[in-house]
Parts: structure tokens; C-alpha cells; sequence
């Protein structure tokens, strides 16, 4: 049954190809059609641009290793493409299996009946596409995480030689009298940032000056009381997730990242005025762009890491999942801590944590000592 003009769909077969017009490369051009009619019907979902292009970019990468158009597909080649991937470029589970839901996602889309291209395959070449991504042929997930293992939070000690090395090349480099002190100050202290809110890379990056407030709460925080994140991570077809985090003090005299806010005074009253693009809304401007780009951040990062030998497994990433860490272990309720890192569901929060083993030392002993003490007042009160 073909679909009406009256109830086309974006990505429909009857919107790419006109009914009853011979083309000149037939198979070239409805395999294009497809994939254009595929981004059409993904932006009408209001996909994300990057989503689109890198599931694009997946079913062009397996149309050029099957050598051969969607509609003559078969599983036995999703399969060999598949272990090409993980024997030959060692790719991460997760990679292969955002890769394979890229084909699975484009064979859904071309055998649902709405948007006419099985029909039109039918009608042009005799056969038509079908599903070739299966759970038979794939790997099953499985687990929560399927992050690599070596990734992990900073301890305390690394975290404090981290910021401690990123501090002295700022002293090393101006007291040398060299140029690039400023980049040294803005990424220093965007570091102790991300760490002090918790933030991802993105969040961090696109933070601007006007993203600080004051907490009526906690007013003794200034201007930094309250860190507003417009950039969080969005879920499929929304926009970036918006959150609120505190600024967190000491609880019971241990812990806090109320250090963070004198960090920030300084970098933007008396370092971030120094730069050429100061005019820039961002927090954090380059020497010769309006904001910081994701590889000076990296490439800062990797040099101060590899320069202390800490363990490669650490990244950017680690300072989120030490604020988590670092959190629960000072006794933050695992709730807030949830709210603070804006994750949907408190499981997610818990595969970030990492304890470290002096924290569930003194849990042990804390536990065993409410028991003893519990077990000896019993006893005095029999006697």
C-alpha cells in the first residue's frame, strides 16, 4: 500500500524520488535518496546534529565495507564487519555497539511501511531491504557501564599533585618572564572548577560569566554560590539538560569545595582581563578565539598528567567522578549528590563513585564499634 501525499512523512520514498522518472544511476541514487530521506526523517525527531552525522557516517562506513546497496544487505555481513572492527581496529564494545545501532536504526527505517522504500526497492529491483541487526548477531548488553575499566576517579593525593603542578608552571612560566601565563592560569583553574561542580568537559568548556549567582542560603559564597549549567548532556531529541550546582562548604569540619570561590574571584577580577578576547561572554577565552577549544583542554590535561606519571586511565572525565566520590565519602547524602551531578537515576551516580579503601575502613570500624557499643549497653542493662 503506498502512502498518500496527504499522509506523507519527512524521509517518505515519495519526497526523494519522483514516481515514474527513470534515473540515470538507479542504484547510486536511491541508496543516496535513502540516506538523505534517514536524516530527514532524524531531524524531524530533533536529533542532535553530531547524532545524525556519526550514525550517518556508520552506515556509510558499512556501505563501503559490504560493497553493496541496503536493499541486497544480509546479517552475514553485518557480522563480518563487526569482527573486522573489534579484530583488526580493536574498537571498544561501546563503539561497536553504537556502529551496529546505527545500521539497525537505518534497516528500521527503510522496512517501516510509512516512509515506502521497501515498496519502492520492490518496484525498481525486484527485492527490497530488510533487518539485518539482530540480538543473534550482536553483542547483548548487558551491564549499567560498559566504560573502560581503567578509567577511574582521582585520590585525594593525585587530585591535590594535579593542581599543585598545574599552579607552579603558572608561577614557572611568569617568573621566567615567558608568554603564556594566562593559559596556564585559565586552564589551572578551569580544572579546579570542574572538579569543584562536578562538571563534564562540555559543561565546564561552554560555562560563561553570567552562568554564577548568589545563594540566599549560603550567602557567605558571594557571587559563586550557585553554579547555573546550560549545557548538560541531553537526552535523545532535547535540548541540553539544565542544573543548578551548589557551592558545597565543609560538612563537619571535613571536606568542601568552598576553596573554589576565592580561585574564581581572582581569575575573573584579576588573570582573565589580561586577555585579548575578554570582551567574550565565555569564562574561559582562548588567546585568539572568543572560548577554549576541546583540545587545548586535552592537550593540558594529558602534559600535566603524563608529566606526574599518573595512571593514563585518568581524564577529564576522573574529576567528575571524584567530586562524587569525594562527596559520599565526606557523608553527603547520596541523594544530593545525585541532584548535584544532574544524573536521571541513582544508579548512574553510584558507578561513578570509587571509595577509596581508608574510606571503608573507618565505615567498618564505625559499624563494628555502633555494634559494640550497642552490645555492652544491652549487657550493663540486664545487669
Amino acid at each position: 500500500m503506498s502512502v498518500g501525499r496527504e499522509t506523507e512523512v519527512p524521509g517518505a520514498a515519495s519526497l526523494h524520488l519522483v514516481a515514474g522518472t527513470a534515473l540515470l544511476r538507479p542504484e547510486e541514487q536511491v541508496a543516496e535518496a535513502m540516506l538523505q530521506g534517514w536524516r530527514n526523517q532524524q531531524l524531524a525527531r530533533n536529533l542532535a546534529f553530531s547524532t545524525i552525522e556519526g550514525r550517518e557516517n556508520a552506515v556509510k562506513a558499512f556501505t563501503a565495507y559490504a560493497d553493496a546497496f541496503p536493499w541486497t544487505w544480509t546479517p552475514h555481513l553485518v557480522d563480518e564487519w563487526l569482527g573486522d572492527l573489534r579484530a583488526i581496529r580493536h574498537l571498544k564494545r561501546s563503539t561497536l555497539r553504537n556502529y551496529s545501532e546505527a545500521v539497525r536504526a537505518f534497516c528500521a527505517f527503510l522496512t517501516d511501511p510509512a516512509y515506502g522504500w521497501a515498496e519502492e526497492c520492490e518496484r525498481r529491483f525486484g527485492t527490497h531491504p530488510i533487518q539485518i541487526v539482530h540480538e543473534w548477531n550482536t553483542a547483548v548488553h548487558l551491564q549499567e557501564s560498559e566504560s573502560d575499566p581503567s578509567k577511574r576517579a582521582f585520590t585525594r593525593d593525585e587530585l591535590q599533585a594535579f593542581f599543585d603542578h598545574a599552579d607552579d608552571q603558572i608561577h614557572q612560566v611568569r617568573g621566567a618572564g615567558r608568554k603564556g601565563w594566562l593559559p596556564a592560569f585559565r586552564d589551572a583553574t578551569l580544572f579546579k572548577t570542574a572538579y569543584a561542580y562536578g562538571l563534564r568537559r562540555r559543561e565546564a568548556r561552554m560555562l560563561d560569566l553570567v552562568d554564577f549567582g548568589r545563594n540566599p542560603h549560603a550567602r557567605q559564597f558571594g557571587e559563586f554560590g550557585v553554579c547555573y549549567v546550560r549545557w548538560g548532556k541531553a537526552m535523545k531529541g532535547s535540548p541540553p539538560k539544565r542544573r543548578s550546582v551548589l557551592t558545597v562548604g565543609p560538612r563537619d569540619g571535613v571536606g568542601g569545595m568552598d576553596w573554589i570561590v576565592d580561585i574564581l574571584e581572582r581569575w575573573v577580577e584579576e588573570a582573565r582581563p589580561g586577555f585579548a578576547q575578554a570582551d567574550s561572554p565565555a569564562l574561559w577565552p582562548s588567546e585568539r578565539s572568543p572560548r577554549i577549544g576541546f583540545s587545548q583542554i586535552n592537550t593540558r590535561f594529558a602534559a600535566y598528567r603524563d608529566a606526574l606519571g599518573l595512571d593514563a586511565g585518568l581524564d577529564f572525565h576522573s574529576f567528575r567522578r571524584s567530586y562524587v566520590t569525594h562527596l559520599i565519602e565526606d557523608g553527603w547524602d547520596p541523594r544530593f549528590v545525585q541532584k548535584q551531578v544532574g544524573h536521571e537515576h541513582a544508579s548512574t551516580t553510584s558507578l561513578y563513585t570509587c571509595v577509596s579503601s581508608d574510606f571503608r575502613t573507618r565505615t567498618l570500624r564505625k559499624a563494628m564499634g555502633d555494634t559494640m557499643n550497642a552490645a555492652l549497653a544491652t549487657g550493663r542493662t540486664r545487669r
